[in-house]
């Protein structure tokens, strides 16, 4: 998302930030708040998120013991800790993400359909119901050098200029690390 109107005005009146150049479901009916969205991320239009559950212990189930709108209780039940989904995520069509995760890892990909009931692993990649972890994307020391290349804070001229520079290194990292070290990108370990 490039509007910084847009993005300050989900902040503001949603508590939902988001980062650069992510795109996907906004929808606060979809992905309420409090979340926080790192950037180059890309969510289908389809998730839904659920940042708390209706409270189990309670007489009734329904939100209006939970959700001010009703007029029952003054305020709305929520984490004061946001859901976290760092940067460069996929998650995929209908997904969902329960309350007992409160963070997606960087690099991570969700599997369409997928039930996320706890925290997923940076660069994990993630699928059923409930959600589990099927692989990693990359080696330790393919994701070390990944992280320690914060590709993910570049702006677009200068992904484009990491293109032009190195293709290898952006399309195949698991062949190419080591240059991202010859490039600047990242220390030796």
């Amino acid at each position: 998302m490039h509007s910084l109107a847009l993005r300050r005005w989900l902040r503001e009146r949603y508590r939902v930030d988001v980062g650069l150049y992510t795109y996907g479901c906004f929808d606060p009916w979809r992905m309420p708040g409090p979340l926080v969205i790192g950037r180059y991320c890309s969510i289908a239009k389809t998730v839904h998120s659920a940042p708390i559950n209706h409270p189990i212990a309670a007489i009734s189930t329904h939100p209006v013991l939970y959700e001010r709108q009703f007029g029952v209780v003054d305020a709305d039940l929520h984490y004061d800790s946001p859901q976290v989904i760092e940067d460069d995520v996929w998650i995929g069509h209908n997904a969902v993400i329960l309350p007992g995760c409160r963070r997606i890892g960087r690099g991570s990909i969700i599997g369409a359909g997928a039930v996320v009931t706890r925290n997923v692993p940076r660069y994990a990649i993630v699928a059923g119901n409930p959600a589990r972890v099927l692989r990693e994307r990359f080696t330790p020391e393919v994701q070390a050098v990944l992280e320690r290349s914060q590709w993910w804070q570049m702006d677009l001229a200068q992904l484009r200029d990491l293109v032009l520079r190195d293709p290898e290194f952006v399309f195949d990292p698991a062949g190419r690390a080591h240059v991202a070290t010859a490039a600047g990108l990242a220390s030796a370990a």
